[in-house]
C-alpha cells in the first residue's frame, strides 16, 4: 500500500512539473507576418498525435521572412516540381524531332541544300578527330582530292564540310565508332541518300549512251556495275579496303562479312560527294577513281529479241557513244528549250512528232495540262523558244499517257519506258532529299522504310488517280477491256504513267518541277 502511495505521489509530482513547462512551450511560436503557428508537446511521447499545420495565403507583393514555414513549404514544393520522377520514355534513338512545316522546309531547301541534314547531330569528339588525323589524308589521296583541310574554305562553299562527311562515310556499322550515336546516325543517312544518287547518275549516263535501247538492258548494266557482289572489286581498285577493314584482309572474309560494310561505305561515299561537289564529281569518282568500264563483259545485258528501230535518233547521238566525260561536263546552251536538253532528246527523239495532231492532242491534252499546271512561266529571250518548248511538252505528255499496248508495234522506241525509267530515279532521289530534310534526327533505316512505303507501287499510282488523270491513258482495245474492272492490272499502269510524268518534268523544267508535282500538286503524305 505504501508502495502504491509513493508511485501515485511521484506521478503527481511529475505531472505538476510538466504542466508549467508545456505552458511555456505553448507560448513559443514561429513568427509570421499574419498569424502564429503554435507548437505543442504532448505528455505521452510514445503516442504522438497528428500535427495539423494550417497554411495562410500570403499576397505575392509581401515577402516572407527567411524562417517562415510558408516559405519553406513553397521552396519544398518548387523543388519537388523541378525534380519530379521522369516518366518512362522510349530510348533516345527512337525519339525524332517534330517535322518542319512546309514554309520552313521550303526556306531550308532554298537557302541550303540537303548538306545540313546529313551533318552529325553533335560535334565530333576526340576519338573522331583521332581517326581523321590518322586516315583522312589517305582517303582523300586515294579519291584524288587535295590534302588541305576543307574547313579553310568559305562558309558559302558546300565543300567546307567535306572532311566531316568523308569521315562519316567510312564509319560503317561494323567499325569501332558505330557505338557513337551521332556517327551511326549520320553514316546511315549518307548511305540512304547515296544509293539514289548512284541510280540516277547511271540511269542518265546509259540513257544518253544507248539511245536505242530499252530500260531493261540498262538496269542489267547498272546492276553489273554497282551490284553488291562487284563493289569489293571497286573498293580494292581504289585501295580503300584498309580504311574499311583495318584489322582484316578483305579477300579472306566471307561474303556476308565483306559485302555489307563495303556496300554501306560505297553508298555513303557517293552521298557525301554529291552533297559537296554535285553530280559531275560523282561521274569522275565512278569512272576514273574506281575505274568502272561500261563495256566490260561482266556488266553486259543478256541477249534478247528486239524489234528493229525505224526511227532516227538525234544528231548528237548518231554513230557516237557518249563517254562519261561528255555526260559529266555537258552544259546546255544558253537558249536551250529544256533544263536537260540532251536527256530529253534521248527519251523523245525528233521522229515522234508524227504522232501529233491526233484526237488525244486536241481532246485530252488541254485538260491534262490544266490539271498539271502546265505550261510553267519561263522568262525566255524570244517568244519562239517558249512556243517550241510548249509544243515539245505536249508531245511528251502524249507519250507519257500512251500505254505500250497501244504503240509497241507501231514504233519500238520505248519512249514511255525511258521516261518512266528516269522518272523513277529522280522521284526516288527527290523523295530521299525531302525525307532527310523533314526528319532531321531519323536514322537511315527508318528513312528507308518510310521511303519504301510512300513510293511503293501499290500506292504510288493513287496520287495520279486522285486527280482523275487515269481517264486519259491510251490503251489498246483488248487491254482496255481487261483493265476496266481489274484493279491489280490497272494500278501498276497508273504508277508507270505517274513516274513517266516525273521524268518528263525533270527533263523539261528540272528538279524543282518534280518537287512541285510530288509535294504541291500530288501532296504526298510523308
Amino acid at each position: 500500500m505504501l508502495q502504491s502511495f509513493n508511485s501515485t505521489n511521484s506521478s503527481m509530482e511529475l505531472s505538476s512539473s510538466l504542466t508549467p513547462f508545456s505552458k511555456k512551450l505553448s507560448d513559443i511560436s514561429f513568427s509570421s507576418s499574419l498569424s502564429p503557428f503554435p507548437l505543442q508537446l504532448y505528455p505521452q511521447p510514445s503516442k504522438p498525435k497528428n500535427l495539423r499545420v494550417l497554411a495562410v495565403a500570403v499576397g505575392p507583393s509581401q515577402e516572407l521572412p527567411r524562417n517562415s514555414p510558408q516559405r519553406l513549404l513553397k521552396e519544398l514544393a518548387h523543388r519537388k516540381k523541378a525534380t519530379a520522377p521522369r516518366k518512362k520514355v522510349p530510348p533516345k534513338r527512337f525519339i525524332l524531332k517534330p517535322p518542319l512545316d512546309d514554309k520552313k522546309l521550303t526556306e531550308r531547301f532554298l537557302n541550303s541544300p540537303q548538306l545540313s541534314s546529313c551533318l552529325p547531330s553533335s560535334k565530333l569528339n576526340t576519338a573522331d578527330n583521332t581517326w581523321i588525323d590518322e586516315y583522312l589524308l589517305e582517303a582523300k589521296q586515294a579519291l584524288g582530292y587535295p590534302l588541305e583541310k576543307s574547313d579553310e574554305l568559305g562558309d558559302d562553299n558546300p565543300a567546307k564540310q567535306f572532311d566531316t562527311l568523308l569521315y562519316l562515310a567510312f564509319q560503317h556499322p561494323s567499325c569501332d565508332r558505330t557505338n557513337a550515336r551521332h556517327v551511326r546516325s549520320a553514316h546511315s543517312r549518307l548511305w540512304f541518300l547515296g544509293q539514289y544518287v548512284l541510280e540516277l547518275a547511271l540511269a542518265e549516263f546509259f540513257l544518253q549512251r544507248y539511245p536505242r535501247e530499252s530500260p531493261g538492258p540498262m538496269r542489267e548494266r547498272v546492276f553489273g556495275l554497282i551490284g553488291k557482289r562487284n563493289l569489293p572489286n571497286w573498293i580494292k581498285a581504289a585501295s580503300l579496303q584498309n580504311l574499311i577493314f583495318p584489322y582484316d584482309d578483305m579477300d579472306k572474309l566471307i561474303r556476308k562479312d565483306r559485302e555489307p560494310p563495303v556496300k554501306s561505305v560505297f553508298w555513303a561515299l557517293f552521298g557525301a560527294i554529291y552533297l559537296c561537289f554535285g553530280m559531275p564529281e560523282v561521274y569522275r569518282v565512278l569512272f576514273e577513281v574506281f575505274g568502272m568500264d561500261p563495256e566490260a563483259e561482266d556488266c553486259q545485258p543478256r541477249l534478247r529479241r528486239q524489234l528493229g528501230d525505224v526511227d532516227y535518233v538525234s544528231v548528237e547521238f548518231e554513230g557516237n557513244k557518249l563517254s562519261w566525260q561528255d555526260v559529266a561536263t555537258y552544259k546546255p546552251p544558253e537558249d536551250a528549250l529544256f533544263a536537260h536538253p540532251r536527256l530529253f532528246r534521248a527519251c523523245v527523239p525528233p521522229g515522234m512528232h508524227r504522232f501529233r495532231g491526233n484526237i488525244w492532242d486536241y481532246d485530252s491534252k488541254p485538260q491534262v495540262m490544266q490539271i498539271l499546271g502546265y505550261p510553267l512561266a519561263v522568262n525566255d529571250r524570244i517568244p519562239e523558244i517558249t512556243e517550241a518548248r510548249n509544243i515539245e511538252l505536249g508531245l511528251g505528255l502524249q507519250l507519257c499517257f500512251m500505254h505500250p499496248s497501244k504503240y509497241k508495234f507501231e514504233h519500238p522506241r520505248f519512249c514511255f519506258e525511258r521516261l518512266e525509267y528516269v522518272g523513277q530515279k529522280i522521284q526516288d532521289l527527290v523523295m530521299a532529299e525531302r525525307l532527310l530534310m523533314k526528319h532531321l534526327d531519323a536514322p537511315g533505316r527508318w528513312l528507308q522504310e518510310k521511303h519504301r512505303r510512300v513510293l511503293m507501287n501499290k500506292f504510288c499510282g493513287r496520287y495520279l488517280r486522285e486527280k482523275y488523270l487515269h481517264r486519259f491513258i491510251i490503251y489498246s482495245e483488248q487491254v482496255q477491256d481487261a483493265y476496266e474492272n481489274n484493279r491489280r492490272l490497272r494500278n501498276p499502269a497508273t504508277t508507270a504513267v505517274q513516274q513517266a510524268l516525273h521524268g518528263l518534268s525533270y527533263t523539261v523544267y528540272g528538279k524543282p518541277d518534280v518537287r512541285r508535282l510530288m509535294f504541291e500538286y500530288q501532296v504526298l503524305s510523308i
